[in-house]
């Protein structure tokens, strides 16, 4: 069946804004913009790197939790034996994350400074929970890459995540990395280890795609507080970093990105539930705006099934507000709306210019450290911001040169580790949204992983079947 006989027309609004209560956004955005850019940081690591500690740390520096909080996690973590862990429990709530002593979901907060408004993601480190990392790292606009200065090799080496999480950050689009070079007071702020770390990590970031100029390394302690929030006056430190940055300046220096406002709506759907903000009635709906914007008022469309709703209210970083853009998290209220509609990967649109769904699509990948061959038919687990679906390569389509991008080699019978090639993908199980990479950047990175390990990534080149 073609596009044209398959295609639906959107239906009438449901809620329509008068002229004179619909918002300029783009004038709103340029006032909003003008105060404090918006950043979204992630924090990735090896688990036990001290990620969860070091947040939980900045933001008791940053006066975000009071001193009676804090004296009570300090409390409950020394009665079962984990003193330390206290900092890391502002973000690790649930009671299993804090038995097992790791984050195993996506933290959030949110922290101001002189040129910013930061929301930080924190990760999980373990690898049973890269899905969750991916699912958080699809959101981020820089990372910050917690190296443990006690420990490091355990996370470098074979079988650590340290070189996954890096490699997951750059194929999620993420090209701005502090380090943060943490457990330094546990070696005495020893300069030389940190500079065996820094050129470790350096040599290993700029083979993989960062490019020099994107990479910061700061020193730090996230259980003493050390370099977090002002720089440290402590002598065995000042001895050799005297003009570097604490880890709050280095955030405020990072670059935001540009925005796709012009683009499409698109908001991938993060979690929902039932009841609205507040005390109203409707279905709530959290996610991450990757392009265009919406507002209060506005007929939006859930894909896929294409059923249509109207936004009754909405939250950006815990505050009411009117609008939002991309860059933005978000929180809203859908109004004609039933839940039974929502899953998870599902893609928030407007009617008049809804999200491709396809089963079948062609990508561009990289083929990472491989133990066996990609070859036709392989079983792959395709990993597309929070969503994670079955799916076959059904077609080696060309090697191509990683220089040039010139074709090597047309269908080829295998690729192996290293190689840039196009493939076709087929989802086993149901069609998702995606667009291509050139029509929308944030929709259109994919991961493939298999047996728990990451063995390509790349962006979608084509939507080969598309149903409306």
């Amino acid at each position: 069946m073609g596009l044209s006989e398959k295609k639906k027309e959107a239906p009438e609004p449901l809620a329509k804004i008068p002229n004179s209560k619909r918002i300029n956004i783009m004038e709103e955005y340029q006032k909003r913009s003008g105060e404090k850019s918006k950043l979204n940081v992630i924090f990735i690591g090896h688990v036990d790197s001290g990620k969860s500690t070091t947040i939980g740390h900045l933001s008791f520096r940053l006066g975000h939790v009071d001193e009676r909080k804090m004296h009570k996690l300090e409390r409950d973590s020394q009665k079962i034996g984990k003193g330390s862990f206290a900092y890391a429990w502002l973000l690790d709530e649930t009671e299993e994350e804090r038995n097992r002593g790791i984050t195993m979901d996506i933290g959030t907060n949110y922290f101001e400074t002189r040129h910013r408004h930061i929301t930080i993601l924190d990760a999980p480190g373990h690898r049973d929970f890269i899905p969750n990392m991916i699912s958080g790292t699809a959101q981020a606009d820089a990372a910050i890459l917690v190296a443990p200065a006690s420990g490091f090799e355990a996370g470098f080496e074979a079988g650590g995540q340290t070189k996954e999480h890096a490699i997951l950050a750059r194929s999620l689009g993420v090209q701005q990395v502090i380090v943060a070079v943490n457990k330094l007071d546990l070696v005495g702020w020893s300069q030389e280890r940190f500079m065996e770390i820094k050129d470790k990590l350096s040599t290993y970031l700029l083979q993989i795609g960062f490019k020099k100029s994107n990479l910061f390394f700061v020193p730090i302690s996230g259980l003493t507080g050390e370099n977090l929030v002002e720089k440290s006056a402590i002598p065995e430190l000042t001895s050799w970093y005297q003009a570097g940055p604490s880890l709050i300046e280095q955030i405020d220096q990072l670059e935001p990105p540009t925005r796709l406002l012009d683009k499409p709506l698109r908001m991938r759907v993060a979690d929902f539930f039932k009841g609205g903000i507040g005390s109203s009635g409707g279905v709530s709906v959290a996610g991450h705006i990757e392009s265009g914007s919406v507002q209060v008022g506005e007929q939006v469309m859930v894909v896929p099934g294409n059923e249509m709703g109207y936004i009754k209210s909405m939250q950006v970083n815990d505050e009411s507000t009117n609008w939002a853009v991309a860059g933005d998290s978000v929180l809203m209220t859908l109004a004609n709306f039933d839940i039974i509609n929502l899953s998870n990967g599902c893609v928030i649109c407007t009617g008049s210019n809804p999200v491709p769904v396809t089963s079948i699509f062609e990508a561009q990948i990289v083929v990472f450290d491989v133990r066996i061959p990609l070859t036709l038919g392989y079983q792959v687990v395709l990993h597309h911001g929070s969503l994670d679906e079955p799916a076959s390569i059904i077609k080696l389509v060309e090697i191509l040169d990683k220089s040039t991008g010139q074709v090597v080699k047309k269908n080829p019978r295998c690729l192996t580790k290293g190689m840039t090639a196009k493939i076709q993908v087929k989802l086993s199980q149901r069609a998702i949204p995606l667009e291509t990479f050139k029509d929308n950047k944030q929709l259109g990175r994919i991961m493939l992983r298999k047996g728990g390990e990451t063995i390509a990534a790349g962006v979608v080149t084509e939507c080969v079947d598309i149903e409306l």
